[in-house]
């Protein structure tokens, strides 16, 4: 369906995209996941035939999208991170304007919208103007919008930012939908739970570039990460701990421990704790996940 090769952005000396390579099939979730300042954005307008790559290639089903642009557009429909949609106007107005755009008769246009605002459940304010909307209110709009065409590939970029947990969750429950519906998708965050949650493929990007990729699974088996057992604790005999891979932080009284099986290994290093005569105050068992992935990667938290 997607296929990026090899693309880079550079705005004068800062390298925004460096060599991006990834692939979405048809009916694939795909997620880019990394903090803020990543690449995400400049990767999506570039994909979304808005800013051309300085190298590299972009095909959807196999036609480039810089030498196809109104074919490859009919295909897409792009929900941008920032709000596009026009205040002074209601949500259906919105809506019926949007599909003009892609050609759609106005009394088309007026059955999807309806049906959309029903799908999204806005339908009782869609006479209201967007400007009394709350900001998850518009979010759904603003993929409602995406949709009016009825686009193969649906392209998010953050879709969720600034909301309230209601809506989002909601959003979470139309994302569920179009999955399960086949639809295929782009989905760009900086919140690691939501890619787990949703996402068949998990693509990891830092300062322009992809470090890993794949199934969550298969991110977990090949970045070679350990569980951890954090451990705060009192006394000062940690070094007594022979056999564990293990930091700790004496200023914060805070012991990890890194294991490839901490429920197993927990018991003995309990005794071993209390042999050393160190006081545990709290035991929390961390799993791994895509932050810690990240971590291991980079050194350094997804949100930081």
């Amino acid at each position: 369906m997607l296929r990026v090769k090899n693309i880079s952005k550079s705005f004068a000396t800062n390298k925004a995209v460096d060599d991006v390579s990834f692939q979405i099939e048809k009916g694939q979730f795909y997620g880019l996941l990394g903090p803020n300042g990543a690449g995400k954005t400049t990767t999506i307008l570039m994909i979304s035939a808005i800013m051309q790559p300085d190298i590299g290639n972009i095909l959807i089903d196999e036609k480039d999208v810089y030498k196809n642009k109104h074919t490859v557009k009919l295909k897409m429909g792009i929900v941008p991170q920032e709000i596009a949609l026009y205040d002074e106007m209601s949500a259906l107005d919105n809506l019926v304007f949007w599909g003009s755009l892609y050609g759609i008769s106005k009394s088309n246009a007026k059955q999807k919208a309806n049906e959309l605002l029903d799908w999204i459940g806005l339908s009782d304010r869609k006479k209201d103007l967007i400007k009394t909307y709350s900001g998850g209110m518009k979010r759904r709009i603003n993929i409602a919008c995406a949709l009016m065409h009825n686009p193969e590939l649906i392209v998010m970029d953050e879709p969720t930012v600034g909301i309230d947990p209601q809506s989002r969750n909601k959003i979470y429950e139309l994302l569920d939908e179009l999955h399960n519906n086949k639809k295929t998708i782009l989905y760009t965050t900086h919140y690691m739970e939501e890619a787990e949650r949703m996402c068949d493929i998990i693509g990891i990007i830092d300062r322009g570039k992809i470090i890993t990729q794949g199934t969550l699974q298969e991110l977990k088996n090949k970045n070679n990460v350990d569980e951890s057992i954090v451990i705060h604790y009192e006394g000062n005999a940690v070094d007594k701990l022979n056999g564990y891979k293990l930091k700790n932080d004496a200023d914060k009284n805070e012991l990890i421990i890194y294991s490839q099986h901490a429920k197993h290994d927990l018991p003995g290093i309990v005794k071993k704790c209390a042999d050393a005569g160190i006081t545990i105050l709290n035991i929390d068992i961390r799993n791994i996940n895509l932050e810690t992935i990240f971590l291991n990667l980079t050194g350094r938290q997804l949100r930081d």
